[in-house]
């Protein structure tokens, strides 16, 4: 089981505003971009989010993912009918919710929302980090990395600039 964090940040740290807006990183998703999903997502068999992950692509005007989606929420009991046949609610902490998604057959899985990334770090269970930087400070907002108890230590394989800015650079997991 691999787990990887693919997701974009401003200069300063942030992956959304305090309300959760991510519109300064909206305008960076040109086709270079949106390629460079594609073929990240293309070798992922299922994606987790976060509860506020999941509120942010329900305002989408049509569902993203055409993999199996877990969302991870303690909160949410139901979800809306729209999505009901397209997603799944997980309330595990993260090493049950690989346990289960391994059981269930998947080894490749896309972790997304700052607190969920944040608990699988702090977990050590993160294997690769792709992050796209774009050139923009927004000042305040959520930060990808919280406080660790411990250092984790990644590799620098390789970066890439984009033609808009956006600085894309791969890390993966020394153990």
């Amino acid at each position: 089981m691999k787990a990887f964090v693919y997701i974009g940040t401003s200069l300063d740290g942030f992956i959304a505003r305090t309300n959760g807006d991510i519109d300064w990183l909206v305008q960076f998703a040109n086709e270079e971009a949106i390629q460079s999903y594609h073929e990240f997502i293309s070798g992922i068999d299922a994606i987790v989010i976060g509860r506020g992950t999941f509120e942010t692509v329900l305002g989408f005007p049509t569902w993203p993912y055409d993999k199996p989606v877990f969302v991870v929420s303690t909160s949410l009991k139901e979800l809306p009918e729209a999505v009901k046949n397209k997603a799944t609610i997980l309330s595990l902490d993260p090493n049950a919710i690989l346990q289960q998604l391994s059981l269930q057959g998947f080894s490749r899985i896309y972790i997304d929302g700052g607190k969920l990334i944040q608990s699988f770090l702090k977990a050590d269970l993160v294997n690769e980090l792709i992050i796209s930087k774009a050139p923009i400070l927004i000042g305040s907002g959520r930060a990808l990395f919280g406080e660790m108890k411990h250092e984790l230590e990644f590799e620098h394989t390789r970066t890439f600039i984009q033609s808009n800015g956006l600085v894309r650079s791969f890390y993966v997991r020394k153990r």
